[in-house]
């Protein structure tokens, strides 16, 4: 510790800065559903998640040694790199957070440090087999295989329950379900902080390689996996309650079932790949099983303007965080004044993004799924499931026979007659 310069330890706060918006930006990943289908009140939804997100920090270190020995080259880098990518991955995430689109972070983490490195040493200094490998490809394949377990998981349950009926059943049904929704939910709290508290480990690690502190391929000190796990914890427990928002109920409208398939799905695909030291977007992974598990209940839609958005959004934050990382690096190359110009503006950026989201504040009164805020289903949405069957039976829904009532009105009956008082 005695040897941290100046410029690493703005490097490591500004990295443990990342690691809140990270914990924000991704609450929605594990409590957006529990919330909407009302399985846990939000603020102890965002309490338990930044539970388990400190607890999952300690479980590996496997995507920490990914990022500080994998995606770049460790020769030659300098520290103000890490700095300048921090600023790319920090700012998208706090615009994205603006606009309640659930983009990922990784991938603003990624995309910040390839920038920032070829704007410093070139592309050389990228090593493109491993973000090919570990990171392009299971951003591909982590929504559709989540997206796809959670489709044939949510067909599965429908099917297994389609011939109950009794109210008593689906009432005891739908209460069970919504338990297994709380702790699929805790499963993904805990996948999220065995794979993205340990990307800021990561980047903290290659900071201290880059200054001198710790020797190439060395693994995460115990003080960078506690600060990360706190960073991460704190973030987690704010909520980001737009993201939330979005994913609870602007994606699709989710019952307790569904919840549940999903986010079992999306927690395995997770620790999968932590395990395998694939750093995959827990992001892209939860609103994959979102959509999977929207479309896996028959008359389920799914709304595709949302959707689409947050497509383009993930498209986008690769790009988009390098360019912003490449020109902080062109900064802050510069020497000193150029660090602190980016640091400024850095400051600056955040607080006019903060300043812009007051204007429409959303906390956790806002999340509210019948509030009629949710966009409309859309022309293909409404299609669908006008054509697509209800199920046979609604143990899985957790509708009960009032419901019912309420939804099918009853055949008009005929008006007495004028005349005759009716009889009692």
């Amino acid at each position: 510790m005695e040897h941290i310069t100046l410029l690493l330890a703005i490097v490591i706060v500004t990295a443990l800065v990342f690691d809140f918006t990270n914990g924000f930006h991704d609450t929605a990943n594990a409590m957006a559903t529990t919330i909407s289908t009302g399985a846990l009140k939000p603020k102890t939804a965002v309490a338990m998640s930044a539970v388990l997100n400190l607890i999952g920090a300690f479980l590996s270190v496997e995507v920490a040694k990914t990022i500080s020995g994998g995606i770049v080259n460790e020769d030659g880098l300098k520290t103000e790199v890490i700095f300048a990518a921090l600023v790319g991955a920090i700012l998208w995430n706090l615009l994205t957070w603006l606009v309640g689109l659930p983009s990922s972070s990784s991938h603003a983490l990624f995309g910040g440090l390839i920038g920032a490195a070829v704007m410093s040493a070139g592309w050389s200094s990228i090593n493109g087999g491993t973000v090919v490998t570990k990171v392009l490809l299971p951003a591909l394949a982590a929504p559709i295989v989540a997206g796809l377990a959670a489709y044939l998981a949510t067909r599965l349950t429908y099917r297994i329950n389609r011939n109950v009926t009794d109210e008593n059943q689906l009432k005891s049904t739908a209460k069970g379900y919504r338990a297994g929704q709380i702790a699929s939910a805790g499963l993904v709290s805990l996948a999220h902080g065995t794979n993205d508290a340990q990307k800021t480990m990561g980047i903290i690690t290659l900071a201290l390689v880059t200054g001198g502190v710790l020797a190439p391929g060395s693994n995460p000190p115990l003080w960078v996996i506690c600060s990360a796990g706190v960073a991460i914890a704190l973030g987690t427990y704010l909520g980001g309650w737009r993201i939330i928002k979005t994913m609870g109920t602007g994606l699709t409208d989710l019952r307790p079932a569904q919840g549940f398939a999903a986010q079992t799905s999306a927690a395995t695909v997770i620790l999968a790949s932590s395990h395998l030291g694939f750093s995959l977007s827990t992001t892209q992974s939860c609103s994959g099983a979102v959509m999977g598990a929207g479309l896996g209940r028959a008359g389920g839609v799914v709304r595709w303007s949302t959707a689409t958005r947050m497509f383009v959004a993930w498209g986008l934050t690769l790009p988009a965080a390098g360019l912003v990382g490449a020109g902080a690096e062109f900064l802050t190359k510069q020497g000193p004044w150029g660090v602190a110009v980016t640091a400024v503006l850095l400051v600056a950026g955040s607080a006019a993004i903060w300043l812009l989201s007051r204007r429409k504040p959303v906390d956790h009164h806002s999340i509210d799924v019948n509030d009629g805020s949710a966009e409309p289903a859309g022309v293909v949405t409404t299609a669908m499931a006008a054509v697509t069957p209800p199920p046979t039976g609604s143990a899985a829904t957790g509708l009960t026979t009032a419901d019912l009532q309420t939804t099918i009105p009853a055949p008009a009956t005929t008006t007495a007659d004028p005349a005759r008082p009716a009889t009692v």
